[in-house]
């Protein structure tokens, strides 16, 4: 396997995915174009827009661009990509369209032969075992939660630690989690903004410069940056 799975496209204060470039570079090394699945649409933007705007920071790679739903048969479109791009937006959408184009075994094999993907927000969520621990609103009703199971554990992108100042009542970040494993003994990373995993083979490595954190059933560990998950994501 070859993939980079970020928490996040953008990070405060840069353009979208600058912050991920240097490592996008080497993920499609000799890569000439990009397969795009746009299909989670953040905050409802259109498919040739979301296109377009992941086209405007390829531009500096030299990479074209092209939307999967710009293909007759998306099946054949995933099939023959050199690299393949699914971007963030909203879950649940991500989810029910993916199912709803029966494109969920293509894309897994695809991963599974190689080909280089990348992920950010909700296209990492898909490549763990459900998305049951996403932040976002179901604004649709997928089929099933169940995603990829590329990797066996869940994920939880745009972590935030509970502040000890703030005077927000609501469940953490955590507590959700909690309740989440108080059903289903799926493990689950807590990947942070501005953080991300870069995957070959065996390894699992943590990117970044910043904590994770990995939810077993009644437990928490911290994972330092440049961690291997390798070794602990059974």
């Amino acid at each position: 396997m070859n993939l980079v799975l970020a928490s996040s496209g953008t990070v405060h204060g840069s353009a979208y995915l600058e912050y991920l470039l240097p490592t996008i570079d080497k993920l499609y090394k000799d890569v000439e174009e990009v397969l795009f699945i746009p299909f989670a649409q953040p905050g409802g933007i259109s498919l040739d827009d979301y296109t377009d705007k992941v086209q405007l920071a390829f531009n500096s790679l030299g990479i074209e661009v092209k939307g999967l739903h710009e293909f007759d048969d998306y099946r054949l479109a995933i099939k023959n990509a050199k690299g393949i791009y699914v971007g963030g937006g909203n879950t649940f959408l991500l989810v029910s369209k993916l199912y709803c184009s029966g494109l969920w075994e293509v894309l897994k094999d695809a991963i599974k032969r190689g080909i280089p993907y990348l992920g950010t927000s909700a296209g990492t969520n898909i490549v763990g075992r459900s998305m049951q621990t996403t932040n976002d609103m179901p604004i649709v009703l997928p089929p099933s939660y169940t995603t990829m199971g590329v990797l066996p554990f869940n994920f939880n992108v745009h972590y935030l630690e509970p502040s000890k100042k703030s005077k927000h009542k609501g469940e953490t970040r955590a507590e959700r989690i909690k309740e989440f494993q108080c059903i289903e003994h799926t493990k689950v990373l807590g990947l942070k903004e501005g953080s991300w995993l870069r995957i070959k083979g065996d390894d699992i490595f943590l990117r970044g410069g910043k904590k994770a954190f990995w939810f077993e059933k009644g437990n928490v560990v911290q994972l330092e940056p440049n961690a291997n998950l390798g070794q602990q994501k059974s």
